[in-house]
Order: structure tokens, then sequence, then C-alpha cells
């Protein structure tokens, strides 16, 4: 055997090893794929309804929200009408009140001057001042 032979020879068996190797490789890399394609579809089967009922609850809150905001635009116009007429009712109202008031007040003082007399609210001008107790200020 000559130089060039067993150089064939080792060539040949370090090409099969080497294409043991790959084909270990591409085996281990098929199966690999395979469970890859198992989960995605596990994973596909469990989330298109998740994701549809996402949908579904995100339009529900979309409608939900504009119903809020209609309600809140609602109690914004009821807040400006009640105001309002608040405003125009202390102005309706409070004059002929105070006026009220002031007779019932007036009206009282009057009563009680007819049943004292009026001698009892009058200071006589020639009275003498009474002396103060207490500093000298």
């Amino acid at each position: 055997m000559s130089a060039t032979d067993l150089a064939a020879i080792v060539v040949t068996m370090l090409s099969l090893v080497m294409v043991a190797v790959l084909v270990i490789a591409v085996q281990s890399m098929v199966r690999t794929l395979r469970e890859l394609r198992l989960t995605v579809d596990e994973l596909r089967g469990s989330t298109l309804p998740m994701v549809a009922d996402l949908r579904s609850t995100v339009a529900k809150a979309g409608d939900d929200l504009e119903r809020v905001d209609g309600i809140i635009d609602r109690a914004e116009r009821i807040t400006t009408t009640v105001d309002n007429a608040s405003r125009l009712t202390y102005k309706a109202m409070a004059p002929p009140l105070i006026k009220t008031i002031s007779l019932l007040a007036g009206a009282g003082r009057a009563t009680r001057r007819l049943r004292w007399g009026r001698s009892s609210r009058v200071i006589e001008a020639n009275a003498t001042p009474t002396p103060r107790l207490g500093k000298p200020g």
C-alpha cells in the first residue's frame, strides 16, 4: 500500500465520520422543528380564542366609554342648568327676602318701643357719666 492509498483511506474515513455527524445534527434539528411546530399549533389554538375575546372586550369597553362620556356630558349640562336656576332664584328671592327680614326687624323694634316705652332707650343729656374702673386709658 502506498502513501496515496493510505491518504485516500484516511480521507474517506474522515468523510464518513463527518457525514455521520451531519446526519445526527440534521435529525436533531428535524426533531426540534417538529416540537416547535407542535408548540406553535398549541399556542395558536389557545391564543386565537383569547384574541377574539380581547377584541370583543375592547369593543364593549369602547361602547361603555361612549356611554360614560354621554352621561358626563349630560351631567355637565344639568350642572350648568342648576347653577343658572340657582343664580336666578337667588336674584329673584334675595331682595324680597331681605326686605321682609328688614320689615320684621323694624316691626320688632317698634313693638319693643311701644311695649317698654320710649324713655328706656333715650339717654338723658344732663346725666353725668359714670367713672370707669380699671386702667386709665
